[in-house]
């Protein structure tokens, strides 16, 4: 893992009226790692991300990218700078072919002359070859988490952001996309941040882990330290089984 920092949040907080909904967060990600964000239901984690991304602008505490002050930065061009996200529900555009939906993220970076030779390699990494000229409204929940992944990629992230790309995926599919994610992290030296509900993916697949809960970030570990952590188990894990 670097020492170099590529994300540095600083005491961040986002309150919607009474309800605060990220409360003094302050965390590192390392260029190269892959870390994971758990928490129950409610705990903040989507309004995290919303925040880092843009999407919302936080009250109070700053987000550094890559040594750049973003706080409050738009997202698109948070995004051109590097950081890219994926969705809870997927975004995937329903009218729009597959290759249609990539080619919306390469040009982040490319122009006419040269997109398509970025959206051939995006599908081709997330074996998406087959089902390239359907439309995303005819897919399936397992291809569309794969061009909901292609689009963000295919943007070309330092630092990609997964919400809940696991969810509802069968032992087999979850298996194949943690392999392409473990490649894209390997090959290509994306860091990666995971929020994931499953936790055979956040166990198998993460070096460290952030553990919100109700706004507040309670633990910080490798998984490990994260499933024996007395206060996360009663926060969240529980009964669940880490395997």
């Amino acid at each position: 893992m670097s020492s170099k920092p590529i994300l540095q949040v600083s005491n961040l907080t986002k309150r919607f009226g009474n309800l605060v909904a990220v409360n003094n967060v302050t965390l590192q990600i390392h260029e190269g790692e892959i870390v994971g964000l758990i928490g129950p239901n409610g705990a903040g984690k989507t309004t995290f991300f919303n925040t880092i991304t843009g999407l919302y602008t936080p009250d109070e505490g700053r987000v550094i990218f890559k040594g750049e002050d973003i706080t409050g930065v738009p997202p698109h061009k948070i995004c051109k700078l590097g950081m890219s996200r994926t969705f809870q529900v997927t975004k995937a555009f329903t009218e729009m072919t597959v290759e249609e939906t990539v080619r919306v993220g390469a040009y982040n970076r490319h122009g006419e002359d040269d997109v398509m030779e970025k959206v051939d390699e995006v599908i081709s990494f997330c074996g998406l070859e087959e089902i390239r000229h359907q439309k995303c409204g005819d897919l399936g929940l397992a291809s569309l988490r794969r061009v909901e992944l292609a689009r963000a990629m295919a943007t070309e992230p330092d630092l990609l952001l997964l919400d809940e790309a696991g969810a509802g995926l069968t032992a087999a599919e979850l298996a194949e996309l943690m392999e392409i994610l473990r490649q894209l992290n390997k090959e290509q030296s994306v860091t990666l941040c995971v929020v994931e509900h499953v936790m055979q993916m956040v166990m198998g697949l993460c070096e460290r882990i952030f553990v919100l809960d109700a706004g507040e970030l309670i633990a910080e570990g490798t998984p490990e330290e994260i499933s024996n952590n007395p206060r996360v188990i009663e926060a969240y894990l529980g009964e669940r089984a880490i395997r």
